[in-house]
């Protein structure tokens, strides 16, 4: 597609300001307290919104949508369990976090359990920190790709690069400032999507409700409590409270914004924010998934350029096709052929900072790894000033560059959405359940470290399990692929205490 002259004036306007905001914050005295913590000068409506734009990336833009299209909104059950995942992350997180006056979450593990610790559970914060920002660029790249035809990796490097650009000009208070406009911009965005959807209907919204209830788009999954081999209710329940428990608790994205807020009240008070925000606007994303799928029901003309392109990237005919095989698709081939110009340039601004705002703050975050836990811990404890900030600089643009290209390898992949959920369960079930073994008990190193193989073998046999011949069928996992954090953060924790209790009756 040819974009219309208005509509790359809206985008090429966008991208010059982000680039523009960065610029301004670079003016600014340097320092690594100003990059990575923004001073402490973050009001809490701010960081809540930066928060709640962080959680808004081009995953749920695009992959929320596509997967209401293809299934239902059972994975909606990942936003009603941020709530409670919250209220532990206000009440124990946020004070512990202030009071410790790290700026990296891991540093607490080394005086827990030694350096092992905190080096084990920084490099799965680095990994899910990549597998996050790769599909945050996969999902913008499928999207402008149909909305302009440029070449996805293309796509990637453009958008990239300029992330890179304002995030190491800018710091982490350029991230937050320009995260602000970006879940303004996103909800617009979103919000003019659903309208034109809903306008192209016959009878509105209540064809959406009537088609939606005829097909089942509106479960929440089976309620089932003796099956955790399918997404389930429960099993999409427990999958969002371990992994908002992770977010919250381990990730650096989140924790190291709780010290650019001005007080430890206003930090607890962004959170709430961000889950005020959230929670709704997922909603909405799903009904526009439900909405896209009503629409294409009394109008197929919209969906037959994407079936006959996904079947032939498949090479399986048109018939075999299921709404799951191309759900992600469906919301860029309607902005094409639907969006009026001028508007269209608005919502790929949206989608643009759907992306920008989760892969800044994650360049960000796995810089300020990088120093604080690498750099500073094991090359040069101590790094003047001056060198601090070119460790930083270096680490953001290395961190964007390797997301790229985590980003490409996922070219191909079936659900933004399904691959994401996975790779994070994957990688950050061990590192939940290591933090909740040190804060929550008296376990000392020699049962963590036993605890942490335990888990990790847990893990590998979890995920790997799939790829077993048929013949050894019976020692495949038979639980869901969501129930990796799940079993992994048990496995560390539970072990744990067991193997101190075992030292304590010896020692007795």
């Amino acid at each position: 597609m040819q974009l219309p002259l208005i509509d790359l004036a809206v985008i090429a306007a966008y991208l010059l300001c982000m680039i523009l905001v960065g610029v301004w914050f670079s003016r600014k005295k340097r320092n690594a307290s100003q990059f990575t913590t923004a001073s402490g000068n973050i009001p809490g409506w701010a960081l809540g919104l930066s928060l709640y734009a962080t959680f808004l990336s081009s995953n749920t833009f695009l992959g929320v949508p596509g997967k209401a299209f293809g299934t239902n909104w059972n994975a909606f059950v990942f936003s009603l369990s941020m709530p409670a995942a919250a209220f532990f992350a206000a009440r124990y997180f946020v004070p512990f976090y202030r009071h410790s006056g790290e700026v990296s979450a891991y540093t607490h593990l080394e005086h827990r359990f030694g350096p092992w610790a905190r080096t084990y559970a920084m490099v799965c914060f680095i990994l899910t920190q990549l597998a996050r920002m790769g599909s945050v660029f996969f999902g913008v790249a499928l999207a402008l790709e149909a909305l302009t035809g440029i070449d996805m990796r293309t796509i990637m490097l453009i958008t990239g690069i300029c992330i890179i650009i304002y995030t190491v000009l800018g710091g982490m208070e350029a991230v937050i400032w320009t995260e602000v406009l970006q879940g303004i911009i996103k909800t617009i965005g979103a919000a003019i999507i659903l309208w034109l959807v809903i306008a192209g209907m016959d009878n509105g919204v209540s064809d959406i409700f009537r088609i939606g209830m005829q097909d089942g788009k509106f479960s929440l999954g089976s309620f089932s409590l003796s099956d955790f081999g399918t997404s389930t209710f429960w099993v999409v329940l427990l999958y969002g409270f371990f992994i908002n428990l992770n977010n919250f608790g381990m990730d650096q994205n989140y924790v190291q914004r709780y010290h650019t807020a001005r007080t430890e009240k206003e930090a607890k008070k962004s959170i709430w924010l961000c889950v005020y925000w959230y929670v709704p606007v997922s909603l909405l994303f799903f009904f526009i998934g439900t909405s896209l799928f009503a629409y294409v029901q009394q109008h197929p003309d919209v969906i037959a350029a994407v079936k006959q392109q996904v079947a032939a990237e498949r090479g399986i005919p048109m018939t075999e096709l299921t709404p799951a095989d191309y759900g992600d698709k469906v919301l860029p081939w309607f902005m094409v052929m639907k969006v009026p110009k001028g508007i269209l340039g608005l919502i790929i601004a949206a989608i643009l900072s759907a992306a920008m705002s989760t892969v800044s703050s994650g360049m960000n975050s796995a810089a300020t790894v990088f120093l604080k836990d690498i750099y500073q811990r094991y090359i040069d404890p101590e790094i003047t000033p001056q060198k601090e900030m070119r460790v930083l600089y270096s680490g953001t643009t290395i961190a964007g560059l390797l997301a790229i290209g985590f980003g490409i390898a996922m070219i191909g992949v079936k659900s933004i959405l399904d691959i994401w959920w996975e790779l994070s369960g994957i990688f950050a079930g061990g590192m939940l359940g290591l933090f909740l073994l040190g804060i929550l008990s008296k376990t000392r190193n020699a049962a963590a470290v036993g605890a942490t193989i335990v888990g990790m073998l847990v893990i590998l046999w979890m995920s790997l399990s799939k790829y077993l011949p048929a013949s050894m069928e019976r020692l495949r996992n038979p639980l869901h692929v969501n129930m990796i954090i799940v079993i992994g953060t048990l496995s560390i924790f539970l072990t744990g205490m067991l193997l101190t209790r075992m030292q304590r009756l010896k020692t007795s």
